[in-house]
């Protein structure tokens, strides 16, 4: 079947100009078919798959409290100590305990550095004694009646009461002002210029320079709370003392393991007994239990056969021993440390307590110090390592005696020398008291209560320095690498951290050093836990620089084609604006 045309629609078809035309307007719609199809895949490559892909590779990272961290980088620490002053009868007259003043405050600032600042806050109340004090205060010699005023009032952690009695009191011997005994309690003479018959000004200027120096003692003092900030400061050459106290303890630590170890390196001649379970429960355990606030502590023992000390000893011809110079100290510790082991089970210190028993062909063997004088212990100790001591036993058997000699070590002897070394390397350090201050010895129980609080103090001051230097550090480490991740377990350490941080500060202004100390423990246990966890590490050598490297060969294929053609588009349109610009003109 065909059709027919009209005769003016066939002269148009067979016209050339009509042709040109149908041909133009076709490649015209391919050509904006062609920029449609490019300007769709460049908008779904920007506007869906550039997100998505920044989206899915990007480094995970928690919120952490920035604003907070940054106020611990300024540590303003205040330290409060409540006092009570009680004055026994015949030292103020009625009038004068009329015009007590009911607190006096008294504050004492230093700036550490830029950075660190403390200030002591001493809280003084003044009360008369009650007639049960006054019947404790009648006792016969002070340590009993600092027993006996334990036991009518137990002053709370981080408190001291001090007695004021008579100059007549025969309480404190002659020569001696002051009284510290065994508990939180002190008893002050206050001399012939403080009697009684003075306006109550002048008695308690008279009192205020004693009483300083008896916190000072008993409490908190700058030089210990300027060494515990150690790992924030650096400290001033003035505080020699302290940083070698702070250099031989321990770091402060949730846990030590103290390890006694018994060396014979001559078991042929000597057969050794010592009953270190009885020893450990008489003389080291009751200490331990006291210090059980501070940090927890498991102990073991061990026997080392054929252990040599790696030093040989020089004979003293004169005096017919052998001797052991301090400077051939330090070369014994590293060939015994070899036999000692260590526990992998536990990442907490450890404290070493060695007993050696010398040869037969070295006995007697004698310690002697710089000034070539014999050491009476016997014994030395390395800081942050623990202590040796050489126990002679040649003269408890002759030289006829059958070998091997059974021996009997006596306990309450080496006791004594470890006990003195572990108060040393767990910090507990013995203040020097000023002339006229009597010190009880603090006897079985190892530890005085105000000597327990003196450590609380230092330790929650160190805990505080160390969480906070972890934390600072560790934000301005997230802050610089933008690539690290951060989960949510690193933020909740770091949040609890701070939390912890702000609690025990909060509890030192409070005078609440028990508390002040827990919080600390954890605030450094938190931010150790995200200083070192593992997970920091994962990206930690991945920058941003090889992260493009990697996806550059992937996408430049892929980009190239759509940015030519973006390009083109670009330049055509550019075009056709100056070709409408021309006709216009």
């Amino acid at each position: 079947m065909t059709i027919a045309l009209p005769f003016s629609d066939v002269l148009k078809c067979l016209d050339p100009n009509c042709c040109s035309e149908t041909l133009l307007s076709s490649e015209e719609l391919e050509r904006r078919r062609g920029q449609l199809a490019a300007l769709s895949i460049a908008a779904v490559v920007i506007l869906i798959g550039v997100p998505l892909w920044w989206r899915t590779t990007e480094t995970y990272r928690a919120w952490l409290p920035f604003s907070q961290i940054n106020e611990l980088t300024n540590l303003q620490l205040q330290l409060s100590a409540e006092v009570e002053v009680v004055f026994a009868r015949g030292t103020v007259t009625p009038e004068q305990q009329k015009k007590f003043p009911l607190t006096l405050t008294k504050d004492d600032e230093h700036v550490i550095d830029g950075n660190t600042a403390v200030r002591y806050r001493y809280e003084t109340r003044f009360r008369t004694a009650t007639i049960m004090e006054e019947d404790a205060l009648s006792r016969p010699s002070a340590a009993e009646a600092d027993l006996s005023l334990h036991l009518l009032s137990e002053s709370p952690c981080g408190s001291l009461v001090i007695y004021v009695i008579p100059e007549s009191s025969p309480l404190l011997p002659p020569g001696v002002d002051v009284y510290i005994g065994k508990r939180r309690t002190a008893v002050l003479r206050p001399g012939a210029a403080g009697h009684a018959g003075r306006s109550l000004d002048k008695v308690l200027s008279h009192l205020e320079p004693r009483i300083t120096q008896i916190l000072q003692v008993m409490s908190f003092s700058h030089s210990d709370i300027a060494a515990a900030l150690s790992d924030r400061v650096r400290l001033s050459p003035t505080n020699k003392r302290s940083k070698a106290d702070s250099m031989r303890a321990f770091k402060s630590s949730p846990g030590y393991e103290i390890t006694f170890s018994l060396l014979n390196p001559d078991p042929k001649s000597h057969r050794l007994h010592w009953d270190i379970e009885g020893a450990v429960q008489s003389y080291i355990q009751p200490m331990l239990s006291k210090l059980s606030p501070v940090a927890n502590f498991s102990i073991d023992s061990q026997i080392l056969y054929y252990a040599m000390l790696g030093v040989n000893p020089r004979f003293d011809s004169s005096h017919r021993k052998y001797t052991l110079s301090a400077d051939s100290l330090a070369h014994v510790i590293n060939p015994v440390e070899a036999r000692l082991g260590s526990n992998a089970a536990s990442s907490n210190p450890v404290l070493n307590f060695l007993l050696y028993v010398p040869d037969a062909h070295h006995s007697p063997l004698h310690i002697r110090d710089h000034r070539k004088q014999e050491v009476p212990s016997n014994a030395f100790h390395s800081p942050r390592w623990g202590g040796i001591m050489v126990y002679n036993v040649n003269d408890e058997y002759g030289p006829e005696a059958e070998l091997p000699v059974d021996l009997n070590i006596d306990m309450a002897r080496v006791m004594g020398v470890f006990l003195a070394q572990l108060r040393l390397l767990l910090g507990v350090q013995s203040a020097t008291p000023p002339q006229g201050f009597l010190l009880e010895p603090c006897g079985s129980a190892g530890l005085a209560d105000w000597e327990l609080d003196r450590l609380m103090w230092t330790r929650s001051v160190e805990n505080i320095a160390t969480a906070t230097m972890s934390v600072t550090s560790l934000a301005q480490l997230l802050d610089q690498i933008g690539n690290i991740v951060i989960n949510d377990n690193i933020a909740q350490q770091v949040s609890s951290a701070v939390a912890s941080l702000q609690l025990a500060v909060a509890e030192l202004e409070s005078a609440n050093v028990a508390f002040a100390l827990q919080y600390s423990k954890e605030a450094t246990l938190a931010s150790e836990r995200a200083f070192f966890d593992p997970s920091l590490l994962h990206l930690l050598y991945f920058p941003d620089d090889q992260k493009f490297a990697i996806y550059i060969p992937l996408f430049l294929p892929m980009c190239v084609p759509i940015l030519l053609s973006l390009l083109k588009i670009l330049s055509e349109v550019r075009k056709r604006r100056r070709e409408k610009q021309t006709k216009k003109e």
